[in-house]
């Protein structure tokens, strides 16, 4: 089983590879998806995940992230991450991914 840590980093290199297949393989079949300050996720299980990100981030050949700086705490993985290939300049983003049984079960995403 992989650790918190483990899975933020896989689901990362093959966000980046754009393995869509390798990147759904880190996500629970019942995994959710937050941009706050929404209340209610934006997207609610894997079905929906990889239509949206098929459609999104892995239809934009551009676009990437980098970890800036990850921090761990029990079965949650916080990293500011820049996002380059949606502008002109990087974009800032804080993740959080709560882990459970070996996947990522919610995805929370802080934007400025």
């Amino acid at each position: 089983m992989r650790s918190p840590a483990q899975l933020a980093q896989d689901q990362l290199e093959a966000y980046n590879a754009k393995d869509l297949d390798a990147f759904c393989a880190c996500y629970s079949p019942d995994v959710q998806v937050w941009h706050l300050p929404a209340t209610a996720p934006s997207v609610q299980g894997l079905e929906q995940f990889r239509a949206r990100y098929a459609a999104s981030s892995f239809a934009n050949p551009q676009q990437r992230a980098e970890v800036s700086q990850r921090m761990v705490s029990g079965n949650k993985v916080v990293d500011h991450e820049w996002v380059h290939g949606r502008g002109e300049q990087p974009e800032s983003v804080i993740v959080v991914y709560h882990c459970a049984q070996g996947l990522i079960e919610q995805v929370f995403f802080f934007t400025a």
